[in-house]
């Protein structure tokens, strides 16, 4: 297999990312009586007993996990723990709407953070295919309506802020840590659901599941809140930085139609007009509309060999 097949592959496989993120939502509304923190906690602590074991089977061992720089340690807590911590204070401090478009600033982010790589080239089209990603996004968040920015919300857009920079920094930050395994996710889970039990022990009241919530909270688990984060790292790490940021934007997409399925969502002309201007822009980023023979070198865009 080739540099640019193994980049290739790379990329599909953190783009399956994007398809568990977006069920998030979906999921989230089946687990209604769950406070915030004790369902991070716990949905962080089903991916760390699957994910520890995965590494472990890998020849990772749990000691290995623990015996990672600090500084690998330190950004895998912050972008896990961090980016959730500032998600969930800018849904209690700000409108969802607003809230949500700041936080889908992260693909811009990430694009833009990416060209500080050492050998990192991105290309035009990157660029506006992640615009073209935003402003679908922008529509299907805001339904088209326009944004109403108040004072009092301030502490909340600027949580949001932090979920976009620290999701895209601690992605940038990944791709520099190119050689610790993947597997180490596992470790950076169980940490995270640590630091969010400590979190729901202080401030919530434990709530225990019902019956018909557990299934729910297995699939977050195992998806959004775990196995996601395991191939978005191998995706950053070996594939497309410029096709990943574009794909991105197809998770407000994909959350908005399985909201839909599920009866919770009505659709509109905003959805249609929002799909053609991601898949657009995430098709431009992959270089689908380049004359064949003029696509980027390996390397150009993926990772250096």
């Amino acid at each position: 297999m080739t540099e640019r097949e193994h980049a290739t592959r790379a990329t599909a496989i953190g783009a399956t990312a994007i398809g568990m993120w977006s069920s998030l939502a979906m999921l989230t509304m089946f687990v209604p009586s769950i406070p915030t923190l004790q369902l991070t906690a716990m949905a962080f602590t089903i991916g760390a007993l699957v994910g520890v074991p995965i590494g472990m089977h890998q020849g990772v061992s749990l000691a290995a996990m623990l015996r990672l720089p600090g500084r690998v340690w330190l950004n895998g807590l912050y972008g896990l723990f961090g980016y959730h911590a500032c998600y969930f204070l800018a849904l209690r401090g700000a409108p969802v709407v607003e809230a949500n478009l700041v936080n889908y600033l992260w693909p811009v982010l990430f694009l833009l953070f990416s060209a500080l790589l050492p050998g990192e080239t991105l290309r035009w089209r990157h660029g506006f295919g992640v615009a073209l990603g935003f402003a679908g996004a922008a529509l299907l968040i805001t339904g088209g309506r326009g944004l109403q920015i108040e004072a009092q919300h301030l502490p909340g857009y600027f949580a949001a802020l932090g979920c976009a920079v620290i999701w895209s920094s601690f992605s940038v930050f990944s791709r520099r840590f190119g050689d610790v395994p993947t597997a180490a996710i596992g470790g950076f889970c169980a940490a995270t659901a640590a630091l969010s039990w400590g979190l729901h022990f202080a401030f919530e009241t434990t709530v225990a599941p019902a019956a018909r919530e557990w299934l729910p909270l297995a699939i977050l688990g195992l998806g959004p809140m775990g196995l996601a984060f395991f191939v978005w790292d191998h995706g950053v790490k070996r594939g497309r930085i410029g096709t990943l940021a574009a794909v991105s934007y197809f998770a407000p997409l994909l959350s908005t139609l399985l909201l839909v399925a599920a009866g919770r969502a009505a659709i509109g002309w905003q959805a249609a007009v929002a799909c053609v201007l991601i898949t657009t822009g995430a098709l431009l980023a992959a270089g689908v509309f380049l004359r064949r023979g003029s696509a980027d070198p390996p390397g150009a865009d993926g990772r250096q060999g």
